[in-house]
């Protein structure tokens, strides 16, 4: 028989999208110009040096990489979330392919213009990274795979090669403040900060 706790009670639903609460990366990629495009994500986990980035098919970020391997990892705080906004309608691909023009994407080239947005000089890899964002990621990409039951998205391995991170987040040389840090955070197509810290792992250095 069947037991269920009504306090918990479970309904099946089909959301349109599972974006239930990642942080948003603006990721860097280099235009075959030389130029730097950046793109709004919000699909990417870390594990070690990997950070693998969930990226669409026919956008530009994918279309950069699978010509020039490198890209920067951007993470903003909350603060950020309005230039995050200013981005997301706009593609680097000229003309806009069909699927986003029909979602209302237009076409825009000067990324940190339209953001509002200052670049920084990467060491290890070429394109720019973006000065405002807490925590800037320089990274190779080592593989990109797309899945079979998911042909309309790529997921891409890249390698961590240089960190960054604004001063007044790192204690001691090498760590981030976690009471001074929280990504911004893309939850159901809203935007959240963090809430109040609730306690730490036993793995946690400070």
């Amino acid at each position: 028989m069947e037991i269920q706790n009504p306090i918990f009670e479970a309904v099946t639903i089909q959301p349109k999208i599972l974006y239930y609460g990642t942080p948003v990366i603006l990721l860097n990629t280099l235009n075959g110009d030389g130029t730097v495009n950046i793109s709004p994500i919000s699909s990417s986990w870390a594990l070690g040096d990997c950070i693998v980035l969930g990226l669409g098919l026919g956008g530009k970020a994918i279309e950069n990489v699978q010509r020039h391997p490198e890209c920067v990892i951007n993470v903003p705080d909350p603060s950020l979330w309005e230039n995050v906004e200013r981005l997301a309608p706009y593609t680097g691909k000229n003309p806009v392919p069909d699927f986003k023009k029909q979602n209302g994407f237009l076409y825009g080239k000067e990324k940190y213009d339209i953001g509002g947005l200052t670049p920084a000089a990467s060491i290890a890899v070429k394109p720019s990274r973006i000065a405002e964002c807490p925590i800037q990621i320089e990274a190779k990409v080592k593989h990109i795979r797309i899945p079979d039951h998911s042909p309309m998205f790529a997921i891409v391995e890249t390698q961590s090669v240089q960190v960054h991170a604004h001063k007044e987040i790192v204690t001691g040389e090498h760590h981030i403040d976690p009471r001074k840090w929280g990504p911004l955070i893309y939850n159901f197509r809203h935007y959240f900060s963090l809430g109040k810290p609730l306690g730490k792992t036993f793995r946690a250095e400070i």
